[in-house]
């Protein structure tokens, strides 16, 4: 009986965790400089220091896990872009940082809830 309950319990964890990443995805990204106070789409004012992305169809405050270089952050949707093709994101200078991303360079993107 504790068997198969301890047993239960480690299965609902594990879907708990896979249900965290909705899907993900690998592309190009880029980061976008540091016009301190730019506003963005939503609003906000730009802290080019903070975990923030720009994407051209997320929704505003959705959370990405971003790894590149054996790195990973985690961002917040707050703007729109890139309007370069071939690349699916604009990292704010801090969240390149981070990942030691300096120009273009393919990350992971794991959609989280």
């Amino acid at each position: 009986m504790i068997r198969s309950t301890l047993g239960a319990l480690a299965v609902l964890a594990w879907l708990a965790a896979a249900a965290q990443i909705a899907r993900a995805e690998t592309c190009r990204a880029s980061f976008y400089g540091p016009e301190s106070g730019h506003q963005t789409a939503n609003g906000e004012r730009l802290r080019p220091m903070g975990l923030s992305a720009a994407h051209r169809t997320l929704p505003f405050g959705t959370r990405l896990r971003v790894s590149a270089n054996g790195r990973s952050v985690i961002l917040r949707i707050n703007d729109r872009g890139p309007f370069v093709r071939g690349r699916c994101i604009d990292l704010s200078l801090g969240a390149a940082r981070a990942l030691g991303i300096a120009g273009v360079a393919i990350v992971r993107l794991d959609h989280l809830h």
